[in-house]
Protein backbone atom coordinates (compact mmCIF):
# COMPACT_ATOMS: atom_id res chain seq x y z
CA UNK A 1 0.00 0.00 0.00
CA UNK A 2 1.34 3.56 -1.08
CA UNK A 3 1.18 6.14 1.68
CA UNK A 4 1.20 9.36 -0.62
CA UNK A 5 4.06 12.14 0.22
CA UNK A 6 2.61 15.35 2.90
CA UNK A 7 1.89 18.65 0.93
CA UNK A 8 4.65 20.28 2.51
CA UNK A 9 7.98 19.23 3.02
CA UNK A 10 8.97 16.59 5.41
CA UNK A 11 10.16 18.06 8.54
CA UNK A 12 8.79 21.78 7.57
CA UNK A 13 4.98 21.38 7.76
CA UNK A 14 4.78 25.13 9.10
CA UNK A 15 6.13 28.44 8.56
CA UNK A 16 9.24 29.31 10.50
CA UNK A 17 9.19 29.68 14.01
CA UNK A 18 9.85 33.73 13.80
CA UNK A 19 5.85 33.49 14.11
CA UNK A 20 4.26 33.92 17.40
CA UNK A 21 3.42 30.86 18.98
CA UNK A 22 -0.60 31.02 18.66
CA UNK A 23 0.35 31.18 15.28
CA UNK A 24 2.59 28.92 14.73
CA UNK A 25 -0.02 26.63 16.57
CA UNK A 26 -2.57 27.48 14.04
CA UNK A 27 -0.11 26.79 11.25
CA UNK A 28 0.57 23.58 12.58
CA UNK A 29 -2.70 22.28 13.27
CA UNK A 30 -3.99 23.46 9.96
CA UNK A 31 -0.62 21.28 8.44
CA UNK A 32 -1.95 18.58 10.37
CA UNK A 33 -5.15 18.00 9.16
CA UNK A 34 -4.00 18.64 5.71
CA UNK A 35 -1.79 15.84 5.84
CA UNK A 36 -4.42 13.92 7.14
CA UNK A 37 -6.91 14.52 4.18
CA UNK A 38 -4.53 12.76 2.03
CA UNK A 39 -4.82 9.48 3.70
CA UNK A 40 -7.50 6.88 3.01
CA UNK A 41 -8.91 5.21 6.22
CA UNK A 42 -6.80 2.07 5.45
CA UNK A 43 -3.53 4.17 4.78
CA UNK A 44 -4.07 6.09 8.40
CA UNK A 45 -4.33 2.57 9.88
CA UNK A 46 -1.26 1.59 8.16
CA UNK A 47 0.78 4.12 9.36
CA UNK A 48 -0.55 3.51 13.05
CA UNK A 49 0.25 -0.23 13.06
CA UNK A 50 3.76 0.91 12.04
CA UNK A 51 3.85 3.61 14.73
CA UNK A 52 2.67 0.30 16.90
CA UNK A 53 5.51 -1.60 16.02
CA UNK A 54 7.89 1.22 16.31
CA UNK A 55 7.15 1.63 19.97
CA UNK A 56 6.60 -1.96 20.99
CA UNK A 57 10.26 -2.58 22.37
CA UNK A 58 9.95 0.44 24.72
CA UNK A 59 6.54 -0.16 26.00
CA UNK A 60 8.32 -3.67 27.09
CA UNK A 61 10.99 -1.56 29.01
CA UNK A 62 8.55 0.19 30.87
CA UNK A 63 5.66 -0.77 33.77
CA UNK A 64 2.92 1.86 33.30
CA UNK A 65 2.38 3.61 29.68
CA UNK A 66 0.07 6.45 29.30
CA UNK A 67 -1.56 7.30 26.21
CA UNK A 68 -4.04 9.50 24.87
CA UNK A 69 -7.80 9.34 23.19
CA UNK A 70 -7.08 10.87 19.59
CA UNK A 71 -9.38 13.31 18.50
CA UNK A 72 -9.89 14.92 14.95
CA UNK A 73 -6.47 15.00 13.18
CA UNK A 74 -4.04 13.74 15.83
CA UNK A 75 -2.54 9.76 14.78
CA UNK A 76 -3.92 7.04 17.53
CA UNK A 77 -2.24 4.95 19.72
CA UNK A 78 -4.51 2.59 20.08
CA UNK A 79 -2.62 -0.29 18.40
CA UNK A 80 0.63 1.17 20.56
CA UNK A 81 -1.27 0.85 23.31
CA UNK A 82 -2.86 -2.65 22.71
CA UNK A 83 1.18 -3.39 22.12
CA UNK A 84 1.80 -2.20 25.36
CA UNK A 85 -0.35 -4.44 26.79
CA UNK A 86 0.61 -7.40 24.83
CA UNK A 87 4.24 -7.08 26.31
CA UNK A 88 3.26 -6.78 30.15
CA UNK A 89 2.66 -2.77 30.65
CA UNK A 90 -0.34 -1.46 32.63
CA UNK A 91 -2.34 0.59 29.98
CA UNK A 92 -3.62 3.87 31.50
CA UNK A 93 -5.07 7.35 30.24
CA UNK A 94 -5.62 10.41 31.07
CA UNK A 95 -8.80 10.85 33.34
CA UNK A 96 -10.46 14.35 35.06
CA UNK A 97 -11.99 14.99 37.80
CA UNK A 98 -12.40 18.41 37.79
CA UNK A 99 -11.95 20.50 34.37
CA UNK A 100 -9.92 23.40 36.39
CA UNK A 101 -7.67 20.34 38.46
CA UNK A 102 -4.50 18.77 36.44
CA UNK A 103 -5.24 15.10 35.16
CA UNK A 104 -4.11 12.09 36.78
CA UNK A 105 -3.65 8.48 34.38
CA UNK A 106 -6.56 6.18 35.60
CA UNK A 107 -5.62 2.45 34.55
CA UNK A 108 -7.78 1.12 32.25
CA UNK A 109 -9.36 1.86 28.80
CA UNK A 110 -11.14 5.30 27.47
CA UNK A 111 -14.99 3.88 27.69
CA UNK A 112 -16.69 7.03 29.19
CA UNK A 113 -17.19 10.90 27.84
CA UNK A 114 -14.72 13.29 30.34
CA UNK A 115 -15.46 16.80 30.82
CA UNK A 116 -13.61 17.83 27.38
CA UNK A 117 -15.62 15.20 25.45
CA UNK A 118 -12.50 13.00 25.10
CA UNK A 119 -12.62 9.59 26.26
CA UNK A 120 -11.17 8.50 29.32
CA UNK A 121 -11.37 5.20 32.36
CA UNK A 122 -14.22 5.21 34.17
CA UNK A 123 -13.91 7.62 36.98
CA UNK A 124 -13.22 4.65 39.86
CA UNK A 125 -10.58 3.45 37.55
CA UNK A 126 -7.32 3.41 40.48
CA UNK A 127 -4.74 6.16 39.23
CA UNK A 128 -1.40 4.86 38.26
CA UNK A 129 1.56 6.49 38.01
CA UNK A 130 3.32 5.91 34.38
CA UNK A 131 7.07 5.65 33.75
CA UNK A 132 6.50 6.18 30.27
CA UNK A 133 4.20 8.66 28.53
CA UNK A 134 3.04 8.59 24.81
CA UNK A 135 2.58 12.43 24.47
CA UNK A 136 -0.02 14.04 22.19
CA UNK A 137 1.18 17.19 20.33
CA UNK A 138 0.46 19.27 17.20
CA UNK A 139 4.32 19.82 16.72
CA UNK A 140 7.75 19.39 18.28
CA UNK A 141 11.43 20.96 17.70
CA UNK A 142 14.83 19.32 17.91
CA UNK A 143 14.79 20.38 21.33
CA UNK A 144 12.28 18.85 22.50
CA UNK A 145 10.12 21.62 22.77
CA UNK A 146 6.41 20.63 22.56
CA UNK A 147 3.87 23.16 20.81
CA UNK A 148 0.12 21.49 22.41
CA UNK A 149 -3.41 22.84 22.33
CA UNK A 150 -2.20 26.00 24.66
CA UNK A 151 -4.81 24.80 27.66
CA UNK A 152 -1.95 23.76 29.63
CA UNK A 153 -3.10 20.52 31.33
CA UNK A 154 -0.17 18.19 29.96
CA UNK A 155 2.16 20.88 31.19
CA UNK A 156 0.88 20.74 34.37
CA UNK A 157 0.83 16.57 34.14
CA UNK A 158 3.73 16.34 32.77
CA UNK A 159 5.76 18.61 35.25
CA UNK A 160 4.99 16.49 38.06
CA UNK A 161 5.82 12.97 36.20
CA UNK A 162 9.27 14.31 35.14
CA UNK A 163 10.26 14.66 38.68
CA UNK A 164 9.72 10.85 38.93
CA UNK A 165 11.68 10.21 36.30
CA UNK A 166 9.09 9.17 34.07
CA UNK A 167 10.23 9.28 30.34
CA UNK A 168 8.10 11.75 27.74
CA UNK A 169 7.43 10.42 24.27
CA UNK A 170 5.73 12.88 22.11
CA UNK A 171 3.48 11.14 19.29
CA UNK A 172 2.55 12.46 15.78
CA UNK A 173 2.83 11.94 11.92
CA UNK A 174 6.04 12.61 10.62
CA UNK A 175 5.66 16.28 9.19
CA UNK A 176 5.41 17.52 12.74
CA UNK A 177 8.61 16.78 13.58
CA UNK A 178 9.72 20.61 12.38
CA UNK A 179 13.27 21.77 11.42
CA UNK A 180 12.91 25.17 13.14
CA UNK A 181 12.20 26.12 16.61
CA UNK A 182 9.44 26.47 18.71
CA UNK A 183 9.55 29.72 20.98
CA UNK A 184 9.64 27.70 24.50
CA UNK A 185 7.90 29.33 27.55
CA UNK A 186 9.29 28.37 31.09
CA UNK A 187 6.52 26.44 32.01
CA UNK A 188 6.63 23.56 28.77
CA UNK A 189 8.34 21.00 29.74
CA UNK A 190 10.27 19.47 26.88
CA UNK A 191 9.91 15.76 25.57
CA UNK A 192 12.77 12.87 25.73
CA UNK A 193 11.90 11.78 22.55
CA UNK A 194 9.29 11.81 18.93
CA UNK A 195 7.86 8.94 17.89
CA UNK A 196 6.16 8.85 14.45
CA UNK A 197 5.27 6.14 11.74
CA UNK A 198 8.47 6.59 10.00
CA UNK A 199 11.10 6.66 13.45
CA UNK A 200 11.94 7.33 16.97
CA UNK A 201 13.79 9.70 17.85
CA UNK A 202 15.66 11.05 21.10
CA UNK A 203 16.42 14.33 22.06
CA UNK A 204 18.07 13.66 25.85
Amino acid sequence: MVVPSPPFPPGEPTPPSALGKDSLRQAALDARKAYVATLSDAQRATLEAKLARRLTALCATATVVGGYSAMGSEISVRMAMEEARAVGAIVAFPGFSDPARPFRFLAGDPDESGPFGILQPRKTAPAVEPDLVLVPLIAVDGRGTRLGRGKGHYDRALARLRQSGCKLVGVGWSPQRLAGTIPADHWDVPLDGFASPDKLEWFR
